[in-house]
């Protein structure tokens, strides 16, 4: 970056930190777009008087409002919930709804706004949005969790709609949730509509939708292995995570000859030497998602090491997946993989490398997948689920994995064509940066001033 491209920078993010105070990760957000796609205005004269950065930090709306319910005990409990639409330029708006106590607008805003640019990367007509609430499922009863999904609902339904705003499940929300929220919309609207995402197959979801965002991280690896002539059989990987994201992740990892080594939860990672198999990831999806355990079982079940407290990243490598949340790596560990023999990294979770972290990568120019074009292989699923529900059929788990991998290799080859520095190297985030916002900048001018 020149010396002018960074003042244009530092004048823009001045500018960000002032509009939204103390929300850190959106900050950091915009930093890292901002970084790569203002670089790219200042070259290129039909992008420049039309304010597009600014106007692409500015959500369309952001909706707030209280969520009260009663507990098992007649308890009233109350809550906050959120949904963010941040763009709907190319496609109405599409994003998952969080429940999960950290839950803030700065983590929400954050996630619009990367989904926006990780939506265009798929080439499907779908905007950006986010929403969700700081209330926590774990340790509610499911009556519980359905009363708290029909009072979120009953405000969230007036601002959605199949052709307005489809939400999805995302950290704490998954099929027992969505199913709970979709009743309810279609109790208050009184219509069967594809209004969300991530629904039972019984009743318009799509199959390979659960497993979608962690196989499509391993296709995205992949195809950066392939642009250099390598794969992925035999590669040695450590998984951050234990929910769909890293668990299906894995189980691609597996199925393509490679061996993952480790997973996690927040008490700490087991390692396996010997890597997870089919049988052992088996009795883990089962561990995780039957009887809600915590990975440290898993440990004493094979007779493994348990770290507690900790994160896999100073254990030596090939490639590393973090697919649990977002600066779930930091610089001083990013650093340690690059020592420890790591060659790329793909991100499965949302903004899972910090600043520093990624300025490692780049500065070392290993592999690095972007989480907006790394782990939109969930949301690509969304879309076709969307599609389905539009034109009432469903495709076979072998078709949707086609679709899949096509979407993810499509993915690929516009980050490698906005990316490309050298022979030798691509900047897979910032090509993944100018691609997403290339979409959307084009259709924004299209319509005008809007």
């Amino acid at each position: 970056m020149n010396d002018q491209d960074a003042r244009s920078v530092q004048k823009f993010m001045d500018g960000v930190v002032l509009r939204n105070p103390g929300e850190k990760e959106y900050q950091q957000a915009v930093g890292e777009f901002a970084c790569d796609v203002i670089p790219f205005v200042n070259e290129h004269p039909e992008y420049q008087n039309h304010n597009l950065s600014e106007r692409l930090t500015e959500p369309d709306r952001v909706i707030i409002f209280r969520v009260s319910w009663e507990d098992d005990q007649g308890k009233v409990r109350v809550n906050r919930g959120y949904r963010v639409q941040h763009s709907n330029a190319i496609g109405p708006y599409k994003g998952g709804l969080r429940f999960h106590p950290s839950v803030s607008l700065s983590i929400l805003k954050f996630l619009a706004f990367e989904q926006t640019f990780k939506n265009s990367l798929t080439g499907l007509p779908m905007g950006g949005g986010k929403g969700g609430s700081n209330f926590n499922p774990k340790g509610k009863s499911d009556r519980e969790i359905m009363r708290f999904c029909q009072s979120f609902m009953s405000e969230l339904y007036r601002h959605i709609g199949s052709h307005t705003d489809v939400p999805a499940g995302d950290i704490g929300v998954g099929g027992t949730e969505i199913s709970y929220l979709f009743g309810q919309y279609k109790r208050l609207v009184n219509q069967f509509t594809g209004v969300l995402t991530g629904k039972g197959l019984s009743f318009g979801g799509s199959a390979i939708r659960v497993e979608a965002t962690g196989y499509g991280t391993i296709y995205f690896m992949e195809d950066m292995l392939k642009h250099k002539a390598q794969n992925i059989e035999g590669k040695t990987c450590l998984v951050s995570g234990s929910g769909n994201v890293a668990l299906y992740a894995t189980e691609k990892l597996i199925q393509h000859g490679a061996k993952p080594v480790t997973l996690s939860d927040s008490s700490g990672f087991i390692f396996d030497p010997d890597g997870f198999d089919m049988d052992k990831l088996a009795w883990l999806k089962d561990l995780k998602e039957v009887r809600k355990g915590r990975i440290a079982e898993y440990a004493k079940e094979y007779g493994v090491e348990f770290f507690a407290g900790q994160r896999p990243w100073s254990t030596p490598c090939d490639l590393a997946f973090p697919c649990a949340t977002q600066n779930e790596v930091n610089a001083e560990q990013a650093r340690t993989l690059i020592e420890n023999g790591c060659i790329g990294v793909a991100e499965g979770s949302n903004m899972g490398s910090d600043a520093g972290a990624i300025a490692v990568y780049r500065e070392a120019k290993i592999l690095y997948g972007p989480a907006k074009a790394a782990n939109a292989g969930g949301v690509a699923v969304s879309g076709l689920e969307m599609t389905q529900n539009s034109i009432r059929m469903s495709w076979t788990r072998k078709e949707l994995n086609q679709h899949l991998g096509d979407i993810m290799n499509n993915i690929h080859e516009r980050c490698v064509e906005y990316g490309t520095e050298s022979a030798t190297h691509v900047d897979y985030l910032k090509g993944a940066n100018i691609a997403g916002f290339k979409k959307v900048a084009d259709a924004l001018i299209a319509y005008g001033v809007v």
